[in-house]
């Protein structure tokens, strides 16, 4: 057992830094090569934000785990609204400012609702069992072509003024943080997924609860950091589309590319998540578009925290 748990934790400290190494790496060979810095900051760095959810599928769903897929994915959504943004508004309202994050906002409930489609065969369609097919991911991530087209639409219109830094390494050492990064990101994979299951099956949890909290909360370090980071710098606007854009890549791109590798199938509990996933993101948008101004207030982002706690207890009892 304590082998696996810092089997665990050597894994998440591979996956962030691999990431990290992978996305700084990648965006100084993009900077040097002219690319410009919103399309870094829309493509690589947001790709790598969402890079520890997507190898830790990739491997869920190769080796059957395909629980842990779905939990993961929608753990890390409720984790990231109630559990980032409960603490970020708890240290600072988050005001939201930006256009486009008035449009995200709902598209990210609409990535929600479009979860429970595609997993409700049983409802919809009169089969004997819920599952992701590969159409169901081929058509997520049409939905996810769509959403980068606009991203991209927005920032070419001068609709997204944030300058993206990036490091000024030579070429070979692009290359060679790269492969490290890259190396990261497999080996840590790797590891979450072995040892989560292990854990799964020693203390008696589901696989799905492993990845609705240990598994997703991990994987959502780097979005806490950035969130906090910018709550403290009083960037508020940051910390929510931070969250809102990671939701949506959860979603179209992350189950799109599981769904498409191998069908999912849809543990009846995992249905109870789904519209834990789908109230999450109804709330936020009741927050942020009603009341005075658009922004989560302290009481808010307490009110998130307290059901983040209440749905993990719930899990675990």
């Amino acid at each position: 057992m304590l082998i696996n748990i810092l089997l665990l934790l050597g894994g998440f400290i591979a996956l962030i830094y691999g990431a990290n190494a992978l996305v700084d790496a990648a965006s100084s060979l993009a900077a040097r090569y002219g690319v410009p810095s919103i399309v870094i900051g829309l493509t690589i760095v947001a790709f790598g934000t969402s890079a520890p959810e997507l190898v830790v599928n990739v491997f869920a769903a190769t080796t059957g785990s395909t629980d842990m897929v779905l939990g993961n994915v929608l753990g890390s959504n409720i984790f990231n609204v109630l559990g980032i943004l409960g603490i970020s508004a708890l240290i600072y309202p988050l005001t939201v400012k930006s256009n486009t994050t008035w449009i995200e906002i709902p598209l990210s409930l609409l990535a929600a609702i479009c979860v429970l489609v595609v997993a409700s065969d049983t409802m919809l369609d009169g089969t004997a069992s819920n599952f992701i097919s590969r159409s169901d991911g081929i058509i997520l991530l049409l939905f996810f072509l769509v959403f980068l087209v606009y991203n991209l639409m927005v920032a070419k219109s001068g609709g997204a003024d944030e300058e993206i830094t990036t490091k000024d390494y030579s070429t070979g050492k692009a290359v060679l943080f790269i492969i490290l990064g890259l190396a990261g990101l497999v080996v840590g994979g790797r590891l979450i997924v072995t040892s989560a299951v292990s854990i799964a099956e020693v203390i008696g949890l589901s696989e799905r609860v492993i990845g609705l909290t240990v598994v997703s909360i991990g994987t959502s370090l780097p979005e806490l950091a950035t969130s906090i980071i910018a709550v403290r710098k009083k960037n508020v606007d940051i910390a929510i589309g931070n969250v809102v854009g990671s939701n949506i890549f959860n979603i179209f791109l992350i189950l799109g590319i599981s769904g498409s590798i191998v069908p999912l199938g849809v543990n009846p509990d995992s249905f109870f998540d789904i519209i834990i996933n789908i109230l999450t993101g109804l709330l936020l948008f009741i927050f942020v578009f009603t009341g005075r101004g658009r922004k989560v207030e302290r009481w808010e982002g307490a009110v998130f925290v307290i059901g983040y706690v209440a749905y993990v207890t719930y899990l675990i009892i």
